[in-house]
């Protein structure tokens, strides 16, 4: 049975864009029991820069380090999405086998294309994420000779309760049932790329906002080419995703 404490050490979440990925986030804030960093890696590529726990970081390794200097004062949850290629993560085989614990969020390709498409309609094709998320799995299960979790977000917004069950029990920390549902804010721990994150600040929970002004991906002369350099990755890791 796992602990009623944390286990030690990092928590890893890797996402695709779009993949609901603060929503899990946000439920993690609401645990109460990890100190939670959002994008670290991300925010690295976007602004030049990541603060992790007062620390200015400017590169990988230095916010590798970071991390790991935060995990001695107790356990850590991370969340990062997979827009960018992260070749310092890939290298340091102590992060990826040792200092972390790593879970892989999807999503249909056909969707993530889709809504980031509406934010960002010079969204390029590496951007998507698959590839470079699959990269990562794949890196992490050779170093740990074990299959990494991955979770479909369709599945969690299906059943969110069997979903983050599973989640605990396998990365080792307590069910905490009140944590799926919160109340609407907006975070200061995604303040600088608050314009992503809109739909979860005016959320309750794991309910997936209708829209229904997407663009056609399939039908799209250039995003189709992002759906058909994606989908292989996808459904490499959607075979080995957690099933209720």
């Amino acid at each position: 049975m796992p602990s009623s404490e944390p286990a030690a050490g990092i928590l890893a979440l890797w996402s695709a864009p779009r993949c609901r990925s603060t929503a899990f986030f946000r439920m993690m804030i609401e645990r109460g029991d990890f100190t939670n960093v959002h994008e670290p890696f991300a925010y690295l590529t976007e602004f030049g820069f990541s603060e992790v726990d007062g620390v200015r970081a400017t590169n990988e390794r230095e916010v590798i380090d970071a991390l790991r200097r935060l995990a001695g004062h107790g356990p850590v949850f991370f969340k990062n999405t997979m827009d960018e290629r992260y070749p310092g993560v890939l290298a340091d085989t102590d992060f990826l086998a040792r200092d972390a614990r790593h879970v892989f969020l999807i999503r249909h390709p056909r969707e993530t294309i889709a809504s980031y498409h509406a934010l960002d309609p010079g969204v390029k094709q590496h951007q998507i994420g698959f590839e470079t998320e699959y990269e990562l799995f794949e890196a992490v299960r050779r170093h740990t000779d074990e299959q990494p979790l991955v979770i479909d977000a369709d599945d969690l917004m299906a059943d969110p309760e069997g979903i983050i069950r599973v989640f605990c029990d396998r990365v080792g920390i307590d069910f905490r049932p009140e944590a799926l549902a919160w109340r609407p804010e907006s975070r200061s721990e995604w303040l600088p790329s608050q314009e992503w994150h809109l739909d979860v600040d005016v959320s309750r929970g794991f309910h997936a906002p209708e829209k229904d002004d997407y663009v056609d991906v399939e039908a799209h002369p250039v995003l189709s080419g992002y759906l058909a350099h994606h989908l292989p990755y996808y459904s490499e890791l959607r075979a080995r995703r957690v099933r209720l």
